[in-house]
């Protein structure tokens, strides 16, 4: 092996790696400063929270109609749900809202029932009708259990569009 002048050991030029090659040890302060305990993401860039979803209108709580049906977690529905399922479309008679948010929870209830007890999303199906002049047709939801807020990991459930999450 041949060395310099200060007896250091001459190495081959570092040769680029290709492209979608791995490179181990690219970020030389990786090990010497390895994150803190506790410090296992980036930080948090931007929240948004329940309480401001609640605030906003982008969600609404069904917790007390929830707990007469035997929820004992709180239950949420997304905006796009309560628009198309539970208010009452222009036109439609002898419905309620009360009784349609009632339908849905309902049928959660039915849907928790007959799921796996590790799901923490499931489809939620019930029949809706939203013209006087045709029958309820059949629609199909999405339930998922998760934390209240943020800041408050107690457990709660959303209900929500299938395209939502």
């Amino acid at each position: 092996m041949k060395t310099d002048q200060n007896n250091q050991a001459n190495t081959p030029p570092e040769t680029p790696p290709e492209s979608g090659q791995a490179v181990s040890g690219s970020n030389p302060d990786a090990q010497d400063n390895p994150p803190a305990q506790g410090e296992m993401f980036e930080p948090i860039v931007f929240t948004y929270t329940r309480k401001q979803a609640l605030a906003d209108g982008v969600q609404m709580e069904a917790t007390a109609l929830a707990t007469e049906a035997g929820f004992r977690i709180p239950v949420f529905l997304t905006a796009g749900v309560y628009e198309q399922y539970v208010k009452i479309p222009d036109g439609v008679t002898g419905q309620d809202e009360t009784g349609r948010l009632w339908d849905v929870i309902w049928m959660l209830r039915h849907a928790i029932r007959k799921a796996r007890s590790d799901a923490r999303r499931l489809r939620v199906e019930l029949y809706v009708r939203n013209f006087d002049e045709k029958p309820a047709e059949l629609v199909f939801l999405a339930a998922e259990i998760g934390a209240v807020d943020f800041d408050d990991p107690r457990p709660c459930i959303t209900v929500m569009m299938l395209d939502e999450d």
